[in-house]
């Protein structure tokens, strides 16, 4: 019995879906008077702006009709990662 194929999306629909994760998951419409209270392990401001710029800059480059490499897709995805275990372990999320 073969079993099915499964069908991987290209790196630009991966960095799509990687985005659209980002942004249900993660709390950047949180105001900043939220995201600065209490003690922090790292600054989940400064963290946010900084995936928002990434966010914005593949938007931008897919826009354009750049296509990322996997070692892209996969530097990105480390980057989300990251910062959301950040933001969680100061117990926003």
């Amino acid at each position: 019995m073969a079993l099915p194929k499964t069908v991987k999306p290209n790196t630009s629909t991966a960095i799509l879906q990687i985005i659209q994760q980002a942004r249900e998951v993660l709390p950047f419409t949180m105001p900043a008077a939220q995201l600065c209270a209490g003690p922090c392990k790292v600054c989940p401001k400064k963290l946010l702006e900084l995936l928002d710029n990434e966010i914005i800059d593949w938007e931008q480059k897919l826009e354009k009709g750049e296509t990322p490499t996997l070692g892209d897709v996969n530097k990105f995805g480390r980057l989300c990662k990251k910062i959301h275990r950040a933001i969680s372990n100061n117990g926003l999320i």
